[in-house]
């Protein structure tokens, strides 16, 4: 795991994630299953040149789903909550809106 692009899958744009944002200076983002903290910390200051202070990580369990007769489950994935440094830029997905 190496490659900043596949530790950082995408942001998780949510009410939650949001008003963390806001208030907290947290920015929530789907990492790859397994990627650690350090690496995530390192992947989100290369791409974003931002200072990280912590990371909370998250693992959250597929859920089961049904189709009929056939029984399923989503698949499984890793947030990370990432707390950026006081007077750090904050990091905006939607600059170009």
């Amino acid at each position: 795991m190496k490659d900043p692009y596949q530790i950082i899958l995408r942001p998780l744009i949510t009410e939650k994630s949001t008003a963390l944002k806001e208030n907290n200076r947290e920015v929530c983002f789907e990492v790859h299953p397994e990627a650690n903290k350090s690496e995530i910390k390192k992947a989100v200051e290369k791409l974003f040149k931002v200072k990280v202070e912590r990371i909370r990580i998250v693992n959250l369990k597929g859920k089961k789903r049904r189709v009929g007769r056939h029984l399923g489950e989503t698949k499984s994935r890793k947030k990370a909550y990432v707390k950026l440094r006081e007077g750090e830029k904050m990091i905006e997905f939607f600059e170009a809106v």
